[in-house]
């Protein structure tokens, strides 16, 4: 494709403290999935996104989670659908609070694979995003990964958008490597940087085993929080430009 979006996960302060240099990867990136709460992020860590993302003509997606600062939302929690529809709402209504014009939502770690493959989590999600997008008098799309997630999101008339990530190892199914184990993270720069232009120009990313994953991904993530994350996203940018390729938000 002749353009695509790079977003990162961003605003995830804890206790005040920010996880990543967000100032640096906003300089990069055309879309920031911005923590609502949940997980990280503040009021201020909030407002703070919302001014930068305005500052870098950045799209504002909403990044919410399990409620879960302890594990920074990267366990998944047996929560009952309403009580999960509620909390993702919550999350929602916060970020726009702080100002913030959200363009998509994109569940952040154990949700966001939790909506995968359970239907219950996944409507519920999808029905709070449904419901904060009436508000806002417009469709407002989901982000992710195939799965219960775009059933989910289709059934309720919701634009369902697949992304891929440039820093997390594949398994042959086209689901992601565990965190818990080996290699589940990439750090090779100049492999993640490949894997950006491949999956921007043929669609395809190779999985552990050698084989070759199809994609139809308009939006590929590097992680804030990965070590070397600014380093790797200029890389990426820098790759992508080279190609041809226009990084800009889909939104």
């Amino acid at each position: 494709m002749s353009a695509i979006d790079l977003n990162a996960d961003l605003g995830e302060t804890v206790d005040g403290v920010p996880t990543a240099d967000d100032e640096a990867m906003f300089e990069v990136i055309s879309s920031a999935s911005v923590a609502c709460g949940g997980h990280a992020g503040d009021v201020d860590a909030m407002r703070e996104a919302v001014a930068r993302a305005a500052r870098h003509s950045v799209a504002v997606g909403a990044h919410p989670s399990f409620v879960d600062r302890a594990g920074f939302g990267r366990t998944a929690l047996a929560v009952a659908p309403e009580m999960l529809r509620t909390q993702v709402r919550g999350q929602l209504d916060a970020l726009v609070s702080a100002g913030a014009d959200v363009r998509y939502v994109k569940p952040h770690g154990a949700l966001y694979h939790v909506v995968t493959v359970d239907q219950e989590a996944a409507d519920a999600v999808a029905t709070a995003v449904a419901e904060f997008a009436a508000v806002l008098g417009r469709p407002l799309p989901i982000l992710g990964l195939d799965g219960a997630i775009a059933r989910a999101a289709n059934t309720r008339g919701l634009p369902f958008v697949r992304e891929a990530f440039l820093d997390r190892a594949y398994l042959p199914s086209g689901g992601l490597v565990p965190r818990s184990e080996p290699g589940a993270m990439l750090h090779d720069i100049d492999r993640i940087a490949e894997r950006a232009v491949r999956l921007a120009t043929a669609g395809t990313v190779v999985a552990v085993d050698g084989s070759i994953i199809d994609t139809d991904a308009v939006s590929l993530c590097v992680h804030g929080d990965t070590p070397g994350s600014v380093a790797i996203a200029r890389a990426v940018r820098t790759a992508l430009d080279a190609a041809g390729v226009a990084v800009r938000a889909p939104w």
